[in-house]
């Protein structure tokens, strides 16, 4: 978990999506009978026992109830007797009609006892175009038309299974791939920022903490004294005119009050006393510059 959380937002999409894609894929080719295809088979199979009524001279009988007795496994009942070899071709032209394409077998059982007393094999009629015991007379008796649907599930899962695999290991290797990619410039982004140091003489000034370091001694500083030594660090050696200290020190403040930058001078001479290699000199009615004997 904690990789997980460590990993960018667009690599924890990934690999949520590539984590879900299988199921997605398994579930969208699921060879579980649906809700349509179970309609089509129930229409199938009425339509059959239709046909086979109609061609026993029942034209006005109501059509029975197919009924799912388990998975895969449709029955219909039939009160009167019907002609057995009529029965392969119009469940077949009625199954291609709903686009039922899997494969079954077919038992006719006895109402009384369920006993089988005939069935054959899809690929019997489709090999031969006939079944076992086809033009047999029986006597008149109710019986059950019963389909198995067979060989749906190995048949339809294995393609489904090993394309959800392979898209899982492919979205798992462009999330490694994006990972890789983006990690050093994350690692970049998140490191923590150092202290803008300036080193001038013998002391270094610490912008961020507002801290001037002379030797072992640390003096904190004031927001303003901040800004102005280091205006004056950044410019060693060189006069800075005034006006040019005002703009750049006081002019957030919207008046430039020439007095203040003297006081502020002076207190910085004071504090850097203590490192012998620095001092501010002041240009009578010009400025001032930060003299700097070593670096």
């Amino acid at each position: 978990m904690f990789l997980f959380d460590t990993c960018p937002k667009r690599i924890r999409i990934f690999i949520i999506a590539g984590l879900l894609l299988p199921a997605l894929v398994l579930r969208a080719d699921s060879t579980d009978f649906t809700t349509d295809s179970s309609e089509n088979i129930n229409l199938a199979l009425r339509r059959t026992a239709d046909g086979l009524l109609r061609a026993s001279g029942d034209s006005t009988s109501r059509i029975p109830i197919v009924e799912q007795v388990k998975e895969g496994v449709w029955q219909v009942r039939l009160e009167r007797d019907f002609r057995y070899e009529q029965l392969p071709f119009l469940l077949q032209a009625s199954l291609d009609l709903y686009g039922i394409q899997q494969a079954y077998r077919v038992k006719i059982r006895n109402c009384e006892d369920s006993l089988i007393v005939l069935g054959y094999h899809q690929s019997d009629f489709l090999n031969e175009n006939q079944v076992p015991c086809q033009g047999r007379e029986l006597p008149d008796a109710c019986r059950y038309i019963e389909i198995s649907f067979i060989g749906e599930r190995k048949s339809s899962s294995a393609g489904p299974m090993k394309l959800a695999w392979v898209l899982f290991v492919l979205m798992g290797l462009v999330s490694l791939w994006f990972y890789k990619k983006h990690k050093p410039i994350r690692e970049t982004q998140e490191k923590p920022t150092e202290p803008d140091g300036l080193t001038f003489g013998h002391s270094k000034l610490d912008v961020e903490n507002q801290i001037l370091i002379c030797g072992d001694q640390r003096q904190t500083l004031t927001f303003r004294e901040t800004k102005l030594l280091k205006l004056l660090a950044t410019n060693p050696n060189q006069l800075l005119e005034r006006d040019l200290i005002l703009q750049e020190v006081w002019a957030d403040e919207g008046i430039l009050v020439g007095r203040s930058l003297d006081v502020f001078v002076s207190r910085l001479r004071k504090k850097l006393s203590i490192d012998s290699s620095l001092s501010i000199t002041s240009i009578h009615g010009i400025g001032y510059r930060l003299e700097c004997k070593t670096v």
